[in-house]
């Protein structure tokens, strides 16, 4: 006995140590990752996260004079500039109230179980890939006891019919738009439209999934308080596409509002000072969403020469989803590894200073197919057709692949692998 314990006790320290190795490096990969896309001369967008403290310090400071009165007071509690980042979001979704949340799972989690109080019924409805049920562990029903039902599983937001037809009844509809997972991908507005009319034909509420509504635009051909006016309730995210720290925005009626608050301040989010995120916030929509159209429509010149330059390489079939982007970001999708993949991207980083692709995930692809998420932004705006194909080249190169055969049977893949 006592030499199996010994064995059992010796197992458990190389797996603690084994993890630590894991987690070291893991950090070192990371910080080779974070100073290759910094010092590259070339990128087709630049995340605010991939800045030192002090440059986004810098940054900060220089730009929040041009959006607030920096010899205001700091906030307290939720006012001040924080009232004032309220106050616009509202104005610019059409509704008459909004809250500001440290997160927008926090944001989402007291949405809906407000609803579920005026509803009576604590069921949601959503997509399986919606943000709550792949990248909150379970927080709905965990924290907040609400229960979900999938109206579908296709890679898509559900249509008019399958939300009409739903086997259970459910007392909000949920809608991420774009739904990320699935490509960040949208419906047409009639098909919107529709789903939120079959949504109310249940008696049950709307509630839009908004982090990045901003970019939805151009897609829809509709501003984006007629758009938000669809639903009883939306979220919106300030760093995902506007480019600031942190921080959401619940809108709505303003009785749900006021009940948000209480139980945003049950929930831990009363937090005493918020202002750099609250500034950063302002930032992102007086410089970024003006400016998220024309990215839109970059993206679109993107996937396109992407598509090309991909199918003329020896790569064996390659897939751009959606094929023409609904928002500016899109994905990629290879017949290789994720290691293969990462390591060609971050020597093209280094050796190159171009930077092209970010980093490459295995996790809901089939086995030796990996997808990467691709965004257009500001520095993306500069990127030509020529410049597109040239790093697809470089990319290509590092991968150390056979030659072009004659005939390639699987480069006009249409489906999704």
């Amino acid at each position: 006995m006592t030499d199996l314990s010994e064995k059992n006790e010796q197992n458990e320290n190389e797996n603690e140590q084994n993890e630590k190795d894991q987690d070291e490096n893991e950090q070192d990969l990371r910080k080779r990752r974070l100073a290759a896309w910094r010092a590259s001369d070339r990128v087709l967008a630049r995340a605010s996260a991939d800045r030192r403290i002090g440059e986004r310090l810098a940054a900060l400071a220089e730009a929040a004079g041009e959006v607030y009165d920096l010899d205001d007071w700091t906030d307290v509690y939720g006012n001040g500039v924080v009232e004032e980042l309220e106050r616009r979001t509202a104005e610019l979704l059409g509704f008459p109230a909004a809250a500001f949340f440290p997160t927008g799972t926090m944001a989402q989690q007291v949405a809906l179980r407000c609803w579920a109080a005026r509803t009576g019924n604590s069921t949601v409805a959503l997509h399986p890939q919606a943000h709550p049920e792949v990248h909150e562990r379970s927080a709905f029903s965990v924290v907040s006891g609400l229960r979900t039902v999938r109206p579908t599983s296709e890679p898509r937001l559900p249509a008019a019919d399958e939300v009409r037809d739903c086997d259970e009844p459910f007392g909000a509809l949920m809608l991420e738009l774009p739904l990320r997972e699935a490509g960040f991908v949208l419906p047409a507005w009639d098909e919107l439209v529709a789903v939120v009319e079959a949504a109310r034909d249940r008696d049950a509420v709307v509630h839009f999934d908004g982090a990045r509504l901003w970019e939805c635009a151009p897609h829809f051909g509709r501003p984006l308080d007629e758009i938000a006016s669809l639903a009883d309730s939306v979220y919106v995210s300030f760093y995902k596409s506007l480019d600031g720290m942190s921080g959401a925005v619940l809108a709505g009626p303003s009785q749900l509002i006021e009940e948000a608050k209480a139980w945003r301040h049950r929930y831990g989010g009363q937090l005493f000072q918020q202002y750099p995120a609250a500034l950063s916030a302002l930032v992102g929509l007086e410089r970024e969403l003006p400016r998220l159209p024309s990215y839109v429509a970059h993206a679109k010149v993107v996937a396109a020469a992407l598509t090309d330059a991909l199918r003329a390489s020896t790569i064996p079939w390659s897939r751009i989803h959606p094929p023409v982007p609904h928002t500016h970001q899109f994905q990629v999708w290879l017949p290789y590894g994720t290691e293969l993949l990462n390591e060609a991207a971050l020597t093209q980083s280094e050796e190159t200073g171009v930077t092209l692709f970010r980093r490459w995930f295995s996790p809901g692809c089939p086995p030796g197919v990996s997808v990467t998420e691709v965004t257009v932004a500001a520095e993306g705006l500069e990127w030509t057709e020529r410049d597109v194909a040239a790093a697809v080249s470089e990319f290509v190169r590092r991968l150390d692949l056979p030659a072009l055969p004659a005939e390639r049977p699987g480069t006009a893949l249409t489906g999704r692998p």
